[in-house]
């Protein structure tokens, strides 16, 4: 049972630390770049990913011994962009304002090869469960990536946060400056800002992993001395252990 649940937050964890789809992976960049002018649009755009990623993945899980080989990509792509059209008009009716911010994005989830890759990946090949512990972990692993970027191109492109403009949760849209607006930059606004904080944060996750595989490598020689040493100290107790033994005799 340990070793289950130990498997189960490994599955969970990997999409969002060591096999996040957009920061380790670099997949589903182009919806990454585009939706993540706002805060509440990357959210947004986060939560009907995550749900479509999760549906699918579980129903191919529970077709996957159903669906032969010959007409598997056609019928993951149907599944896909049927949960898709689901997701496209619930928003439309509930969060209109979310759908006209994310617009096309929204219907090119049914060909976001993250969602594609993890059906033929994985779903296919696991069960239910598993599938949709993996498709979790992925879907907010992708959320978190974005919202991220998010978070930085809209407080230095703006200034600050607006909440409720694609969100209903107040009666009007409420802006909160941080940084003085005449402060603000508006090219993280634009797409040129998008290529800018992606390459800034992937820089910096590369300059954390180098650090940390610098230190591991100076450990492991660190500790390859340790017992080198070691070793040349019992080497020189056992000779003159024996060089006394020998002088008794």
């Amino acid at each position: 049972m340990a070793r289950e649940k130990g498997f189960t937050k490994k599955n969970f964890l990997k999409g969002i630390i060591a096999e996040n789809p957009l920061f380790v992976s670099i997949l589903g960049t182009c919806p990454a770049l585009a939706t993540t002018k706002s805060l509440e649009a990357a959210i947004g755009m986060g939560l009907l990913f995550t749900f479509v990623l999760i549906c699918s993945s579980v129903l191919v899980s529970l077709l996957r011994k159903i669906i032969s080989e010959e007409i598997r990509t056609p019928a993951y792509i149907v599944i896909i962009a049927t949960f898709v059209t689901i997701v496209k008009m619930f928003s439309n009716a509930f969060l209109p304002e979310l759908y006209s911010t994310l617009g096309v994005f929204i219907s090119l989830i049914v060909v976001n090869c993250i969602v594609l890759g993890r059906a033929e990946a994985y779903a296919s090949k696991n069960g239910v469960f598993d599938s949709f512990i993996d498709a979790l972990g992925m879907g907010v692993g992708y959320t978190l990536a974005i919202i991220l970027m998010a978070f930085f191109r809209e407080l230095l492109g703006t200034g600050g946060f607006t909440i409720g403009a694609v969100f209903p949760i107040v009666k009007e849209p409420l802006t909160l400056q941080i940084i003085p607006e005449d402060y603000a930059i508006s090219m993280f606004q634009m797409p040129a800002g998008a290529f800018i904080v992606f390459g800034i944060i992937l820089a910096v996750l590369a300059f954390i992993k180098n650090r940390k595989e610098e230190l591991k490598a100076a450990q492991a020689r660190a500790e390859k001395i340790r017992k080198a040493e070691e070793a040349k100290k019992a080497a020189a107790a056992a000779q003159a252990k024996a060089t006394v033994e020998g002088g008794n005799k």
